[in-house]
């Protein structure tokens, strides 16, 4: 057995002892079919910014597209002739070179753990989402060890369980509720607690359910549109609500809702910084500790959710059809994804 003590509050083994999916196991056939209901327009929106918008992260930078090689020279308006002098054929390839998590993107539940003590021997170690280990199933070129040790090791790297192309052979396609905190707060920066979220839901008469993928719009996205905001940090770091991921009764009703997955189009679902901890120790970004380490609730991120808010309010609607496949990479951390809304 992998683990012999789980976080407080986390529900590792709820879906068995190997599962990689968490609270996606809630999407079923009958949620599906469920979420089928909500088609009743035709209706597609797009959710997701051009892949060359992102947040300004000199940690993750845009992407490069570049044009591929034939023989030396570039493949653009390419005649085969010069190939052979009897062929017609002109064609195009191209490449791409990004940081999976710079654009709209969801993250495996590989991207986030703690260190924690699974063991119960009074060792911390890098523990991820139902007790897959740093260093045995998460490998990177240093495995960091609680007591300050670094160890170099050699490849090959990357998730080799919870990685991406769990969730993308998954087949995400459920039913998405969209909660409008742009409406009632502006572009205000604020932490969003539980009494902020319940207000909202009862003064639009929202309802989530098991299986939804649950869509937080803050306005994020057009500061991101915005040629004068896009690249502005200052700007972006001062703007917008943000999930506040240390108010207890947010995370228990995170947890009583069922919701399989959270997104927003901000830079990271949870406001940062976080609100004040209370002890020595604690997550720098608890909502992402208690959704991908603890309970398995995947989170998106930087999602293009305006549009679609604007139509859902004019119509009265909440819910749609969602589907959010993202590519199918082994070992990805996350990956970009291109949602689609049909109401």
């Amino acid at each position: 057995m992998r683990w012999k003590t789980r976080p407080e509050g986390a529900n590792w083994g709820d879906f068995g002892m190997d599962d990689e999916l968490g609270r996606m196991n809630l999407v079923t056939a009958e949620v599906r079919r469920a979420a089928a209901q909500e088609v009743r327009e035709g209706l597609t929106f797009s959710l997701s910014l051009p892949i060359t918008v992102g947040y300004p992260n000199p940690r993750r930078g845009g992407p490069e597209l570049q044009l591929s090689e034939r023989d030396g020279k570039p493949y653009m308006n390419f005649p085969l002739s010069q190939i052979d002098p009897s062929f017609t054929d002109v064609f195009s390839d191209d490449r791409i070179s990004m940081y999976l998590q710079y654009s709209t993107h969801w993250d495996s539940l590989a991207h986030a753990g703690s260190m924690f003590d699974a063991n119960g021997d009074g060792v911390e170690e890098a523990v991820f989402y139902n007790g897959w280990r740093g260093g045995k199933e998460i490998v990177g070129p240093i495995d960091y060890h609680g007591d300050g040790r670094e160890v170099h090791r050699e490849g090959p790297f990357g998730a080799f369980r919870m990685g991406i192309e769990t969730l993308a052979r998954k087949c995400i396609q459920t039913r998405g509720v969209l909660i409008d905190l742009h409406t009632h707060f502006g572009k205000e920066k604020r932490h969003v607690g539980y009494d902020d979220l319940m207000r909202v839901m009862e003064a639009d008469g929202v309802e989530v359910g098991s299986g939804d993928i649950l869509c937080l719009w803050t306005g994020y996205d057009e500061l991101l549109l915005d040629p004068e905001t896009s690249t502005n940090r200052e700007v972006l770091d001062a703007s917008c609500c943000g999930l506040d991921g240390r108010d207890r009764r947010l995370l228990d009703w995170i947890d009583a809702s069922g919701v399989a997955g959270i997104v927003a189009d901000n830079m990271g679902v949870e406001q940062q910084p976080a609100s004040p901890a209370e002890g020595e120790r604690y997550a720098m970004a608890p909502l992402h500790e208690h959704c991908l380490f603890k309970t398995g609730v995947h989170l998106g991120e930087l999602w293009r959710l305006g549009e679609l808010a604007a139509w859902l309010r004019a119509n009265r609607r909440w819910r749609f059809l969602l589907t959010a496949q993202p590519l199918d990479i082994p070992g990805a951390l996350g990956s970009p994804v291109n949602p689609v809304a049909t109401v």
